[in-house]
């Protein structure tokens, strides 16, 4: 019996559907670099902020990370931004690829520092931003640790102003893949 000749519309729609859902499964498992539906984290639902992951978030790699804060977290403007991440992250950053975006725009930045004995990185804005914007914090050149799992960054802003106050707008809850 020869395969051409196969005339059951049912067996090629099978066939077809197969072969698309085999040749696209690796570009949906890569993709899964978001926040997604997380249940028993310890954090309010509300103080859970937005981030990507550029290259998948695969242990040991390289990466991009896309820290997102929401303009409605920003109410009384920014002059430095505070990232803390936990002991158990073993990751690098690297300072000189860090960038702080509104509106797709780089801000110029005066500063970062990289406190690692307190594991704690400072932004420092040229410029506060004073207006209610949604910022993007992007980490490029990230060295993912070895050790996958789920590391709770903590994100804080300083306002600016006569009395500036520390503030903390949310947890990026990051996924790394073994």
């Amino acid at each position: 019996m020869n395969v051409l000749k196969i005339k059951n519309k049912g067996f090629w729609a099978t066939l077809a559907l197969t072969a698309t859902l085999i040749t696209g499964l690796p570009y949906v498992v890569s993709a899964q670099s978001n926040p997604g539906l997380t249940i028993f984290s310890g954090v309010d639902r509300q103080d859970i902020l937005n981030y990507h992951l550029d290259f998948g978030g695969k242990s040991g790699g390289w990466d991009r990370y896309r820290l997102r804060i929401p303009g409605k977290k920003i109410t009384q403007g920014v002059s430095k931004f505070f990232i803390s991440y936990p002991d158990y992250f073993t990751g690098k950053f690297d300072l000189k690829s860090i960038e702080v975006r509104v509106k797709d725009k780089k801000l110029p930045i005066r500063e970062i520092v990289w406190d690692q004995e307190s594991r704690i990185i400072e932004i420092d804005l040229e410029q506060p931003l004073l207006e209610s914007n949604k910022v993007e914090l992007v980490f490029s050149n990230v060295k993912n640790p070895e050790n996958g799992g789920t590391f709770y960054l903590q994100g804080q802003i300083l306002t600016p102003g006569q009395v500036p106050l520390r503030l903390n707008v949310g947890t990026w809850i990051l996924s790394i893949s073994n």
